[in-house]
């Protein structure tokens, strides 16, 4: 993916509200050299954020004429606005690695026997990994089939097909679970409530209103 950024030469608090004024985002790019000032247009930017691709991959910056290839970083958002507020990116080349969360792509669970034929739900417990590759090696996403998954069973990080020289960040955890098999819920069948007959009350004796005669 290619965009376009432009030096930015104030800095400062009042500079960036200015900017932001003005439609634009005030960022930064870091990394294999001198830091570097950076504005980009928001609405450009706005609907480059909504897209996968834009988070996960290596993009084509253009700046001051050149093009260079970067990551995304950070991304601060206004709080209740739909405004981005600042950006960050790091400059990479093909020596740079690097440390980056990629989507995972599901495919094949409605083939799968654990839904085709028990009828199971199949959970996806996690959406992405942290990965640490090249970043010439950076993948878009990571496939990940569930078409073979059956009743019982669950799918793991080593289970996942990755490329040469790129390994999973585990931090610690050995081989953590990315999906699995759940049983449908049970539907809860209602008893049925019997009808108790109302029991007729019991004629009571009509009582005398008539006082004895006395003898």
């Amino acid at each position: 993916m290619k965009f376009v950024a432009y030096p930015r030469e104030l800095q400062g608090t009042g500079a960036s509200r200015r900017l932001r004024t003005s439609g634009k985002v005030p960022g930064i790019v870091y990394g294999a050299g001198t830091p570097v000032m950076v504005e980009l247009d928001h609405n450009a930017l706005f609907h480059a954020l909504k897209k996968e691709a834009f988070h996960s991959s290596l993009l084509d910056m253009e700046l001051a004429g050149q093009s260079q290839q970067v990551l995304l970083r950070d991304v601060q958002m206004h709080a209740y606005k739909p405004q981005v507020l600042h950006v960050d990116f790091q400059r990479v080349d093909a020596t740079t690695r690097i440390q980056k969360r990629v989507p995972l792509h599901f495919s094949g669970e409605e083939n799968s026997p654990a839904v085709k034929v028990d009828k199971c739900l199949v959970s996806h417990v996690v959406t992405e990994l942290e990965i640490e590759c090249l970043a010439s090696k950076l993948p878009e996403f990571l496939a990940v089939d569930l078409s073979q998954l059956a009743k019982g069973q669950s799918l793991h990080v080593s289970d996942v097909k990755l490329e040469a020289g790129i390994k999973v960040v585990l931090r610690g955890k050995k081989n953590p679970v990315i999906a699995t098999v759940v049983n449908p819920a049970a539907e809860e069948v209602q008893p049925e409530v019997a009808a108790t007959p109302v029991a007729k009350a019991a004629p009571t004796k009509a009582k005398k209103t008539e006082k004895q005669n006395k003898k």
